[in-house]
């Protein structure tokens, strides 16, 4: 009899073999139970060896759960793996106990070598991905199949339909035992799997045998080295092949030829959200928070529990009182005699508080879930685990800075005229140029100014692997983002690309990358002719010019090739627009609203050559408006412009809109495109045709007087077009069309038919708005009356100059 086949004892039996359930803490109250009752010489886990060296740091002071280990592939860093560890997983509390005790420990699986190279050959092959159930394969991201699963198998066999209920019944509301009994567990869990393995071999994954005898390998070598005797924490679901009969020579030649590649370990932050199985980690839990507070908790773990559920909902302004609690842990009580079981679950902890605490609603029952079930821990590693270099530089930036990594999801607001907050912008966007995408842009609630940027920040574990990925671009954030923006400028597919990334290397403040994207994108709108990419580039860049007033970064490159393509748009424009299919024009339409706002911003641009750039971009809409091959979309969209850009008078407008809709030789198809393209796109056409009657009567006329053969034709046009009004001024309109024009119901103002709307400018109730304007653009009385003096009127002019 090998070694190995001896049945469990500590000195002189063969090895301990402590199966567990990962991230079970009922499994790591009854390990630390056993290696206290048992003292082993030596302690083996279920991980990479590579990560041997790495053990010392568990005791580490900066050391806090929950946290990784991270393999990935020198030359490659992307292919990775995970073997993620909480306060109450088995393996942390037997590498702690060890390490306490003065007690080698020493991780015994398949090494990360071999894993990392296999799933590349799998993958190649288009073999399975993914991770195994629990109590298998632990590691997050080598690849793996569809398996058994053995929880599930058990409590089907006792009569249970939830696996997870029948874990804590059968587990975790039990106690260690009394003295002497620590390892009855282990012995009943063992012939459990024993017994599952026989009919079920593998369980449908070929890896398992290799990793195993590997295993098998380690442990007898550990015998030899301590003769005390060894214990082993590994998945219970490997207990049976480890304990089973094998021969060290068919042990090795099952390793036999094994792929392999170059890899490197580190230690890295987790999450509770990861070691869930919501998050895709196969061999996760769906209550982390849950299951970290019945391992931390002394004693009464419902009454407890019910305490952190009622302080979260006080934090959240909810009414909840010490009766609330008490009550809750009653019907907790009472729920679970009633269904059997020996303690209140996560199950009927959850029933209790929805019935008392949340009133029935499931609304706060949902934040009780994602914050204290689930929750928000985001683990640390020390300063001393290693690490590329990249990834202390942005640690030590992180922390100059005074910007932590969170797990929980949060907005950050900058002022980008504040050097901290300028410089945060600067990081997160040459983060998310190097993919690491820690922030995500969003609407700012306070202003829309250059000067104000919204971020919505949150920490993935997944990102410590992108920072691997990006250090081969350099060792500082900067230099990476450089290197990696022109090697994107280089590989750019078309002009938009080119602007866009020369739009965020002036956001991320790249200085030395924009010598190459400019040349890239110099030689680039030389060489296209389409209008249409011209159009599509032009906006990044303009809105590239404004960052530099206030980034302070160099901009007159770009003005000079903003300049140069807005000439060419302006010349070619019109030709491009002619003859196009009603696809093509509705593109084209939206061309022509992004050029409108770049030439509105480009107009303003101090760079020479740009001063008649908005009267050459109106006359370039005249000649649009009223050319017969331009499509009604596009045409009715050159009024409309003009229209809001003062170049065009409302008669004019409507005189426009007259000639379009009366004309017996327009098509209603071609007039209701005019229709969209002049008050469609959710561009303020419906407040306009609220305000402006006569406009309102021609929409009015021409749609009564559309043919009935023809109606259904345009019907989809004009639902589109007026669908996308908001619901107030469709309603507006609805109520003013059928009352009608001069209708009764409304005070009538001379000049104007419509029922509650003056000919001109109310300018008492304008003054009224001042004070509310001011506020909302940062300006105080005194600054306001420097820019507009004391009058109404001059106020309101020092506003609109303040807001230009």
């Amino acid at each position: 009899m090998s070694d190995v086949d001896r049945p469990g004892g500590v000195r002189g039996t063969g090895p301990l073999l402590l199966g567990v359930r990962h991230h079970g803490p009922g499994s790591a109250r009854a390990v630390r139970a056993a290696l206290e009752e048992t003292r082993p010489e030596a302690v083996l886990v279920e991980g990479p060896p590579e990560a041997n060296d790495l053990i010392p740091l568990a005791v580490h002071e900066d050391m806090r759960p929950p946290v990784a280990l991270l393999a990935h592939a020198v030359d490659e860093p992307g292919r990775s793996a995970f073997w993620p560890l909480a306060g109450f997983s088995p393996e942390w509390v037997a590498i702690r106990w060890a390490l306490e005790h003065g007690v080698p420990a020493r991780f015994i699986d398949l090494p990360a070598a071999h894993s990392l190279a296999r799933s590349e050959v799998e993958e190649a092959e288009g073999g399975p991905e993914g991770r195994e159930t629990a109590d298998g394969e632990r590691a997050a991201g080598a690849g793996a199949g569809v398996r058994t699963d053995p929880l599930g198998a058990l409590a089907e066999a006792a009569g249970y339909d939830d696996a997870e209920r029948w874990w804590e019944d059968v587990v975790e509301h039990r106690g260690v035992g009394e003295e002497g009994e620590a390892l009855a567990p282990f012995t009943a869990l063992e012939e459990a799997m024993t017994a599952l393995r026989e009919e079920d071999g593998s369980g449908g994954h070929d890896r398992d045998p290799v990793r195993e005898a590997y295993m098998r390998l380690q442990i007898r070598a550990a015998q030899r080295e301590f003769e005390g005797g060894v214990a082993v924490v590994c998945g219970a679901w490997h207990v049976p092949a480890l304990r089973r009969r094998t021969t060290v020579t068919a042990d090795r030649a099952l390793l036999k030829g094994l792929p392999k590649v170059r890899a490197d370990m580190t230690w890295v932050p987790w999450t509770n959200r990861r070691l869930s199985r919501f998050s895709g980690y196969g061999a996760g839990i769906i209550s982390p928070g849950w299951y970290g507070h019945l391992f931390g908790a002394v004693d009464r773990p419902v009454e407890r529990w019910m305490t952190k559920v009622a302080g979260l909902l006080r934090a959240e302004d909810r009414m909840v009182s010490s009766a609330h609690v008490i009550e809750a842990v009653r019907l907790a009580d009472a729920l679970a005699a009633m269904r059997g079981r020996p303690l209140p679950g996560l199950g009927e902890t959850t029933d209790a508080v929805r019935a008392v605490m949340c009133e029935g609603s499931d609304v706060p029952l949902a934040l009780v879930h994602d914050r204290l079930v689930v929750g928000d821990v985001l683990g640390e590693v020390p300063a001393a685990a290693p690490a590329v270099p990249l990834q202390r530089d942005l640690t030590r930036t992180q922390r100059r800075l005074r910007l932590k990594p969170e797990a929980a999801e949060r907005e950050l607001e900058l002022d980008l005229r504040k050097g901290t907050d300028g410089e945060r912008s600067r990081l997160l966007h040459r983060l998310r140029l190097l993919a690491v995408n820690w922030g995500e842009p969003v609407a700012s609630y306070g202003s829309t100014g250059t000067f104000r940027e919204a971020w919505r920040l949150r920490w993935e574990p997944e990102l410590s692997v992108r920072v691997a990925e990006a250090g081969i671009w350099g060792t500082t954030v900067r230099a990476a983002a450089t290197a990696r923006a022109e090697a994107d400028a280089e590989a750019a597919q078309g002009l938009a690309d080119v602007t866009g990334l020369a739009e965020r290397c002036l956001l991320a403040e790249l200085p030395d990358a924009l010598p190459t994207v400019m040349r890239i994108l110099a030689d680039r709108a030389a060489l296209d002719s389409d209008v249409g990419h011209l159009a599509q580039a032009l906006p990044a860049l303009v809105r590239s010019l404004r960052y530099g007033d206030v980034r302070g970064t160099g901009s007159g490159a770009l003005a000079k090739v903003a300049a140069g393509l807005a000439e060419r748009i302006l010349v070619g424009l019109p030709s491009a627009c002619a003859g196009l299919d009603a696809d093509a024009a509705d593109e084209m339409r939206g061309h022509l609203d992004a050029v409108h706002g770049a030439v509105g911003l480009l107009g303003d641009a101090p760079a020479p050559g740009h001063g008649d750039l908005r009267a050459r971009w109106a006359s370039v809409l005249r000649t649009l408006a009223t050319r017969d091959t331009v499509p009604g979309v596009i045409r009715g969209r050159s009024i409309r412009l003009l229209l809001d850009d003062g170049e065009l008078a409302h008669d004019e407008a409507a005189r426009q809109m007259g000639l379009v809709l009366s004309s017996p030789g327009t098509a209603p198809a071609d007039a209701a495109a005019w229709i969209e393209g002049f008050v469609g796109g959710g561009s303020g056409g419906g407040l306009l045709l609220v305000h402006d009657e006569r406009l309102r009567g021609l929409v009015d006329a021409w749609l009564t007087g559309v043919p009935a053969e023809a109606f259904t034709d345009v019907l989809p046009l004009l639902r589109r077009t007026f669908s996308a009004y908001e619901s107030g001024a469709r309603r507006t309109l609805g109520e003013l069309v059928r009352r009608g024009p001069g209708a009764p119901g409304g005070p009538a103002t001379a000049g104007c038919g419509a029922p509650g709307f003056a000919a001109g400018l109310d300018t008492a109730r304008a003054d009224a708005v001042l004070p509310v304007v001011r506020l909302l653009l940062g300006l105080d009385e005194d600054r306001a009356a420097a820019r507009g003096g004391e009058g109404g009127g001059d106020a309101r002019a020092g506003l609109v100059d303040a807001a230009r």
